[in-house]
This record gives C-alpha cells, sequence and structure tokens, in this order.
C-alpha cells in the first residue's frame, strides 16, 4: 500500500496509519451521544465527529462555526444562530473535543499559560470557553504528542475543570460534567476508576505499556494486559481516505 506525504510506515497499525487509528479512537468518543451537537476542535477531532456523523452517529448535530448546521459534505442541514448556541450548551447537549497543554490525573486542563501565572514563561490560548465547556456538558481532549510536558502531577492554570475540582463544587456544578475519553498518540486514556483519576484504557497498535508510563508524569491505572485501540474497519477506511480526508491532512497532527 501506497504511503501518502505525512505518512510514516512505522507508524502503521496493519492497514491503517496511527493517525487513522486516533481519528477512529476519537469518532468513538461520540458513541451514545445521540442528538447533541459535536464541537470537534482541531483537524483530526473535526475528521472524528465527520466519521463518527457517517456510520454509527447519524443523529449527531455538526456546525459550520458559525450559524449553520451541516451535513459530513459541508450541505446546510439546519440552523443554529449564536444566541442558541448558549441554550445547547447550557442544558448538556453538546460534546466538545479540546487540546489541552497540560493536564493532570483528576483532568483538569491548561490551555492559557505555562509557569506563575502572575509571570508565566509562555503564554497561551486564555481561559477561552473551557470552564463553560467543562462544567456544562461532555468534554473529550485531544493531545497529539504524548509527554510529560503535557500529563503533569500539577497544572499551572486550571482552564478546564478536572472531576476533584468538580466534586468540590457540588451536584449542581457537577450535573452535567463529563470527562469521556483522552485520546493522544499513544493510547486512549479514560477516568472510569471509583476516584475518577485517569486511567490507561487501551494502547494503539504497535505502542507498549512502558512507553506510555515513561511519558506520563504522574501514576496511570491501569490493568494488565491493556487492552488494543481498535483499528479502522473497511468501512472507516474507505470513508477516510477517499471521502472524508482524501488528502490524508490528519497525518501532519501525528507526529513519528
Amino acid at each position: 500500500m501506497t504511503l501518502r506525504p505525512g505518512e510514516d510506515a512505522s507508524l502503521r497499525a496493519g492497514g491503517a496509519t496511527r493517525h487513522e487509528v486516533c481519528a477512529v479512537a476519537l469518532a468513538d468518543a461520540f458513541r451514545g451521544d445521540g442528538e447533541i451537537l459535536a464541537s470537534p476542535i482541531g483537524v483530526l477531532p473535526g475528521i472524528a465527529a465527520r466519521l463518527a456523523r457517517a456510520t454509527f452517529a447519524p443523529d449527531l448535530l455538526m456546525s459550520d462555526g458559525v450559524a449553520a448546521l451541516v451535513n459530513i459534505d459541508g450541505a446546510v442541514e439546519g440552523w443554529l444562530p449564536y444566541r442558541t448556541v448558549f441554550d445547547v450548551v447550557w442544558s448538556g447537549r453538546r460534546h466538545v473535543i479540546m487540546g489541552a497543554s497540560q493536564i493532570d490525573r483528576h483532568g483538569n486542563q491548561n490551555i492559557a499559560c505555562i509557569g506563575d501565572p502572575q509571570k508565566p514563561k509562555a503564554q497561551l490560548l486564555g481561559m477561552r470557553g473551557a470552564p463553560g465547556n467543562t462544567i456544562n456538558h461532555t468534554t473529550s481532549y485531544w493531545i497529539p504528542s504524548h509527554s510529560r510536558r503535557s500529563f503533569v502531577p500539577k497544572v499551572d492554570v486550571v482552564t478546564g475543570v478536572g472531576y476533584d475540582r468538580a466534586a468540590a463544587l457540588g451536584a449542581r456544578a457537577a450535573r452535567f460534567h463529563e470527562i469521556r475519553r483522552v485520546v493522544t498518540d499513544l493510547a486512549v486514556l479514560d477516568f472510569a476508576t471509583p476516584d475518577h483519576a485517569m486511567r490507561l484504557a487501551s494502547l494503539h497498535p504497535g505502542v507498549t505499556l512502558a512507553d506510555v508510563i515513561e511519558k506520563t508524569g504522574f501514576p496511570l491505572s491501569f490493568v494488565e494486559p491493556v487492552a488494543t485501540t481498535r483499528a479502522p474497519t473497511d468501512v472507516e477506511l474507505d470513508l477516510l481516505r477517499r471521502v472524508i480526508d482524501p488528502r490524508g491532512v490528519g497525518a501532519r497532527e501525528v507526529s513519528a
């Protein structure tokens, strides 16, 4: 099979590349969501949402980012003006996939700055909508480079609210709070533990448990043998390569 630009043979899992495995893992985050608004932020999350919509999640609502609801080809299906988005957000009927410059074992996210907030080493995006996103509806994360710089014992600033902080805020704040999963270039992680500490759910094909432990800055929960992240089906591969991402743009987000 011929590699497309940006693909690395070492990242292949059978007939699929690593970024295609990541796309499927991100798409699977939307399973069971029903008719809610999907808000995938980033290239590969956008590819994943379209894949989910085209296969197992036909009721998923997708926005063009302005005021229209669209299908996987970009054709307009409905109208969602900006003022209405907040009604959707505040009622728990949205699932956003965001990035994270830092994330800790309870899912607290940082996209604001690195270092002391009073005198940061690096200024990042800022709070953006992360606090409201994480309190009001389901959130997942896409981190394309799994490392100790991203997976830290304590985030420098809390932008996205993790399970420990949501619990401390009380039942009202936590009623729609759910961090569904964290997908990286190495693995899928979730919070399916009694104390909602991050758990290693699956390793991408070709990745070892030692690889993930070495690149995570806090102890991970896991049960051996750790499952392997599923590979795309033939139908999913066809959709990814022929319809959704024919130029292989998603490969640019996954480092070799």
